[in-house]
């Protein structure tokens, strides 16, 4: 498996890996507007064809004042089913949050979940020590809720 920075050409894949695994889909353009506005920030995991198996799809919060520290936000993830448990959410997490941090100095990154999906809750939380913030009631488009979740991307000295 190989974790790298989104090409243009991924953006084909990407969707596809969404359609597959979320009811949350989203147009080319959209996709093609996170890679090129934040490069460095979204990254996709391929196998050893070249095929795209998962993907992280992020950006800086827009909504910041002027004296507010940079912000960052993980819009969507997504490994395919007969690739999960192999750590790749992990590393894309944690690839994307580091080029948060050092290419636009993010003070911590944001997310969405959706409150039923422990699998994710458990990797957000318990392995990559994010917090909830608040529980957002009908986030999604079918009604179900999301735990806002937050991590601090300040390394502690």
């Amino acid at each position: 498996m190989n974790i790298r920075p989104v090409r243009v050409e991924d953006l084909m894949g990407m969707q596809s890996c969404n359609l597959h695994n979320l009811p949350e889909n989203y147009t080319m353009r959209y996709y093609l507007y996170h890679a090129m506005t934040w490069p460095g920030l979204s990254y996709v995991a391929e196998d050893a064809s070249g095929r795209i198996v998962g993907y992280i799809l992020a950006k800086m919060d827009e909504e910041t004042s002027e004296n507010e520290e940079p912000r960052g936000h993980v819009t969507s993830i997504s490994v395919l089913r007969s690739y999960r448990r192999l750590g790749l959410a992990k590393k894309l997490m944690v690839q994307s949050q580091e080029s948060m941090a050092e290419i636009y100095n993010a003070s911590h990154v944001s997310l969405h979940v959706r409150q039923s999906n422990r699998a994710a809750i458990g990797l957000y939380r318990d392995t990559l020590g994010f917090t909830v913030k608040d529980v957002e009631k009908k986030y999604y488009a079918d009604g179900e809720d999301a735990l806002s979740m937050h991590l601090s991307l300040k390394r502690s000295v």
